[in-house]
């Protein structure tokens, strides 16, 4: 039976901590499973099963929501599809559920393509990759969107894995977001304003254990610039210059025997969304059965950016953006 998720794409690499794996799939570009030395390092799902809440997704051309999918552009009122009925919000961009193209294939890389049309609410169009790499200590992702129609286009990109650490219950993990601000939201999860962190169950930059979080919330990344002596200053979140060399913004789980996996991103990644259901579907020996589970979202832009323009990039024609994001692990050799 053909995969619910298309075309399996197969990446293997020896690394000095073990053999990894990565399956990514051709429908939305998502990263399906990703392993080292046997240990599952996002939550995994069957190949005769859709991705469960967005799991490993691409989200281009916007991450996260869009309140009503209303926007406006040159005076006009746009509306795009409400894909989130519940909340009645537009959400996870044009492409999550739309098969990629392959472009090139390595045994430990594969790149694949996409075009998002010019449609009812986005009346633009767009070339885009995403690469996969295997490497050494983790896994490299690099998109490119390039602008082919005639008008600037709105752009934000994002991605949708959710960590964990195969042998240790996702509860008893630490996470750490080194953010000071959250973005406050309404009841249907967009945003109204934005608040410290400091004092309150939302700050998360020293680490707290899985179990005590309930969260699906937007945070503005503190970046880190690199300065002399290889240590880090942090920028502001207000978008402050970034001149220098820049270390990556890193999120991390981390297990109790010090074993630890991180999404990191680049400068674009000025925003982050960590979501933790208490029912995902997460993989057992029977198959997959309710569980807590831990989704931290590289973001270029938050949600509702095409209304409040926060993040967002307005591409002319022609040009192409780069952006990129990964997983690190430590500890994981011997």
């Amino acid at each position: 039976m053909r995969a619910a998720t298309g075309t399996q794409y197969e990446l293997r690499a020896a690394t000095p901590s073990g053999p990894a794996l990565a399956i990514v799939t051709e429908v939305g570009a998502g990263l399906r499973v990703y392993s080292v030395d046997g240990i599952d390092l996002v939550e995994t799902f069957p190949a005769s099963s859709i991705p469960p809440r967005g799991a490993g997704t691409v989200l281009v051309p916007w991450p996260n929501r869009i309140r009503d999918g209303v926007w406006m552009h040159d005076g006009l009122e746009q509306q795009l599809p409400i894909n989130e009925p519940l909340e009645h919000n537009a959400i996870h961009g044009l492409l999550a559920g739309s098969p990629y193209r392959l472009l090139d294939r390595g045994t430990a890389a594969v790149t694949l393509a996409a075009t998002v049309f010019p449609q009812t609410g986005y009346l633009f169009q767009l070339d885009t990759t995403v690469t996969y790499a295997l490497t050494d200590d983790g896994l490299d992702v690099t998109h490119t969107v390039r602008n082919v129609g005639t008008d600037t286009a709105p752009v934000a990109i994002g991605a949708h894995p959710y960590l964990k650490i195969g042998g240790v219950p996702t509860e008893d993990l630490t996470l750490t977001v080194p953010t000071r601000t959250r973005i406050e939201v309404d009841e249907r999860l967009n945003p109204v304003g934005e608040a410290p962190v400091d004092g309150t169950g939302y700050d998360l930059r020293a680490g707290r254990t899985v179990r005590d979080l309930d969260l699906d919330d937007g945070f503005t990344v503190t970046m880190r610039e690199t300065v002399s002596g290889g240590d880090t200053d942090e920028l502001d979140d207000d978008g402050d210059a970034f001149d220098g060399d820049r270390a990556a913004v890193e999120h991390s789980l981390t297990a109790p025997n010090g074993r630890s996996v991180t999404v990191w991103g680049d400068e674009n990644m000025r925003y982050v969304q960590v979501f933790t259901p208490r029912a995902f579907p997460v993989d057992g020996p029977g198959g997959p059965t309710p569980g807590r589970a831990v989704a931290v979202e590289p973001m270029t832009a938050p949600a509702n950016a095409f209304n409040t323009g926060a993040g967002l990039r307005w591409l002319p024609p022609g040009e192409t953006w780069t952006v990129r994001w990964g997983i690190r692990h430590t500890g994981l050799a011997g």
